[in-house]
């Protein structure tokens, strides 16, 4: 694997500024000198401003994240995502972030390269969420969320499909999104008159949360589902 790739999937920076750590002597191979397209292995010993940089294959898991918990690195007063991974990993992290209320499907990983993809604006990529609504969800409501919904942004939501599947004074949906904003999904029912009281991420992408896991449960990825994040019409690595 080149050098400039190792560090980018270790998200030590983005590309360019990798090539501006090793031209100003802050990167090193087996404790000498290197150049971005150098090729590094597992018996190599890399370094970055005189830390060793653990040379690990890319690994993917997901979680489904329980309530109460929030997506980051660490926390002073909730419990982190990462809590649940395996031997404290600090190569790897979260991809996206979803709500501390909010539970289901979270990718985690040291892949760099598809993290970016899977949360670029440019590439789409579906998150489809189950809600428990406080009110009565229409087909006005559909129609709005097609249309886009304004939620105080500048610019209104980009299209978004509602799929209702109860309706009475709390009602059961799925919604599919392909933006990140801000608390988006309750910003956009609390712009038209309604409350989310649960919010579950089923899928992200064509991957979809594996419900046999408990909340807090974790596993890695199969083969499969990592060529299924990797080969999706919408994210192109």
């Amino acid at each position: 694997m080149r050098l400039d790739k190792l560090l980018s999937d270790m998200q030590v920076g983005t590309r360019s500024e990798i090539k501006k750590y090793i031209k100003a002597g802050l990167v090193t191979v087996n404790g000498g000198a290197a150049s971005p397209q150098l090729k590094v292995g597992p018996e190599d010993t890399v370094t970055f401003r005189g830390k060793e940089i653990s040379h690990r294959p890319l690994e993917y898991f997901m979680l489904y994240k329980p309530g109460d918990c929030v997506t980051a690195r660490r926390d002073n007063f909730h419990k982190s995502v990462m809590d649940f991974i395996e031997d404290g990993r600090k190569d790897l992290s979260p991809v996206g972030r979803l709500d501390l209320d909010t539970t289901g499907l979270l990718l985690i990983t040291n892949d760099g390269k598809l993290a970016h993809a899977l949360l670029s604006p440019k590439k789409h990529v579906k998150k489809l969420y189950e809600a428990r609504v406080k009110g009565r969800v229409t087909q006005e409501d559909v129609l709005k969320f097609e249309s886009g919904v304004d939620i105080g942004d500048d610019t209104l939501t980009k299209p978004a499909q509602l799929n209702i599947l109860q309706a009475g004074e709390e009602s059961l949906v799925q919604i599919s999104i392909t933006e990140g904003r801000y608390h988006q999904v309750k910003r956009m029912f609390l712009a038209v008159g309604k409350e989310v009281l649960t919010l579950k991420r089923l899928a992200m992408g064509e991957l979809a949360l594996d419900e046999s896991l408990a909340p807090g449960e974790c596993r890695r990825l199969t083969e499969e589902e990592v060529a299924i994040l990797k080969k999706s019409e919408e994210v192109l690595c």
